[in-house]
């Protein structure tokens, strides 16, 4: 099994540390587009209208300029830099040493910048959304998508996917239909079933905490993973076709 993750929009810099070998990361074979997509960013966020182009308020201004000096930043692994509402529900860091060597393997992180990167990968903190378009490189989701079909292919053959990542990042990759679950989260009330946003981030961290804390075996399958996932949830499978994946429905009610 492995888990499908997005990026956190925010992350939390290193605050010591010797900067990333981009050549040390997972997916090696990424490292020359990794180089490229650094190279392009370090220039757009040094330039007057870096905030327009990233697609980012006055806020975050330190944030784009630390875009610019990445290859001396400080880095940690990745489930330090990305924080917020998903990996806060995670809770990587009150997890069992078993259970961080488990999320370690099983969790792999879709990014604009690095394409895509382990839970033990460092990195440094930074800002860059898979939506932003690139100056010679065009939109990062479709820069990347072959890329990571050809890095990912073997390493995921074989596996469950369970894909949390949000429609920004699953066009970046679309893996094996057969062997994806997407996870999908509503609220119920009345009858009235809801897509929800804030909710979705923290159930889908809850589930990837559930999955890697449970006892007994990894899902291997779809309807291993719904009874996995019913443990927690009231939940539902719907069956995917040849173009489309599985999708499990969690359904949060009042």
């Amino acid at each position: 099994m492995l888990i499908l993750l997005p990026p956190s929009e925010g992350k939390t810099p290193a605050k010591t540390g010797t900067p990333a070998n981009l050549s040390e990361l997972s997916f090696p074979e990424l490292t020359g587009a990794r180089q490229d997509v650094a190279r392009a960013l370090a220039a757009v966020s040094s330039q007057e209208d870096a905030l327009t182009q990233l697609g980012v308020g006055a806020s975050l201004h330190q944030e784009v300029h630390r875009n610019t000096r990445l290859a001396d930043e400080p880095a940690a692994p990745a489930h330090s830099i990305y924080t917020g509402v998903l990996f806060d529900a995670l809770g990587y860091h009150g997890m069992t040493a078993t259970q961080k060597r488990k999320a370690d393997s099983a969790v792999v992180v879709v990014s604009g910048l690095w394409g895509a990167v382990g839970f033990a990968d460092r990195i440094p903190a930074y800002r860059l959304s898979m939506s932003v378009g690139l100056p010679g490189l065009g939109k990062l989701a479709s820069f990347w998508k072959p890329k990571l079909a050809a890095a990912l292919a073997a390493y995921t053959e074989g596996q469950l996917l369970v894909d949390c990542r949000s429609s920004t990042y699953g066009a970046a990759w679309v893996p094996d239909p057969a062997r994806t679950v997407a996870v999908n989260v509503f609220t119920e009330r009345d009858g009235v079933r809801k897509v929800v946003s804030h909710f979705a981030k923290h159930t889908r961290g809850e589930l990837a905490r559930h999955l890697l804390t449970r006892r007994g075996k990894a899902p291997e399958t779809p309807e291993q993973l719904r009874r996995a996932a019913a443990e927690k949830w009231t939940v539902e499978l719907v069956p995917g076709t040849a173009r489309k994946a599985h999708a499990l429905n969690i359904i949060l009610t009042d």
